[in-house]
């Protein structure tokens, strides 16, 4: 007799069955609202140019939210492709974190938030993938601004040298901290799941694919790194990414 254990083959499995579930679900409600606009203005609405506009205008934001989900959904594929290469070009996380804010100031800008980066003296290399980590700071901070709510401040801390439990050696920390909602302590150990949203309607309303988190998830991993959330509900949400320096 013999017996094996298939639990992971299984669990594989359904994964698989549930992504492809979930991409199909994600993309069918916007193709919907789109093909039912499209027969809305050559039917009824033929000679109704302000219903035309406005029909025109959530078909336009319908066909930009399902462009973010595939690009997010190449970006997660080549993520998860390189996971198992270790990177090995130096970079500076100070220089990368000041080109993001750039990068990203018609966005908070847009909802009058404000920025704070409190960081050491000397610069902070680690062995990583710019783009990568670049990635990592954008969709942080993206989701501190949407989530965070207008008009309040976003911080940025970059803190070590140091010797961290959770590397197991030396290294640093990049947090991300937001003014918002906070979240309930029962989400937390499922935000990093593909397609996992707290509340999908207010993710959706913001422009949030659900994948944001697991690419990060994915980025942080190749990099040996960890990534660990806090959250008080009523306050606010930290976002900590611990980066070992050899």
């Amino acid at each position: 007799m013999t017996l094996e254990d298939q639990t992971q083959l299984e669990q594989s499995k359904q994964l698989r069955r549930d992504f492809v579930s979930n991409v199909s679900h994600e993309l069918k409600t916007p193709l919907t609202s789109i093909l039912g606009f499209l027969e809305s203005i050559q039917t009824v609405a033929r000679n109704d140019e302000e219903a035309k506009s406005r029909f025109l205008q959530i078909m336009t934001d319908e066909a930009k939210r399902m462009s973010r989900l595939v690009n997010d959904l190449l970006s997660l594929n080549r993520v998860e492709n390189e996971e198992s290469i270790t990177p090995t070009d130096e970079v500076d996380l100070i220089s990368i974190i000041n080109e993001t804010i750039e990068n990203t100031e018609p966005v908070y800008s847009k909802s009058n938030n404000f920025l704070t980066f409190s960081h050491p003296n000397q610069p902070i290399v680690v062995k990583g993938s710019r783009d990568q980590l670049q990635q990592v700071v954008t969709n942080l901070l993206e989701n501190a601004v949407k989530y965070g709510g207008p008009n309040k401040e976003v911080k940025i801390e970059l803190t070590g040298p140091a010797h961290f439990a959770v590397l197991g050696r030396v290294g640093v920390t990049l947090d991300v901290i937001d003014q918002g909602k906070g979240i309930a302590r029962e989400h937390i150990p499922r935000l990093t799941e593909r397609f996992y949203r707290v509340d999908s309607h207010r993710s959706r309303e913001v422009g949030g694919t659900g994948l944001g988190l697991s690419i990060v998830k994915h980025i942080i991993n190749r990099h040996d790194g960890r990534l660990r959330i806090k959250s008080v509900e009523g306050e606010g949400s930290t976002f900590s990414v611990f980066l070992p320096l050899d």
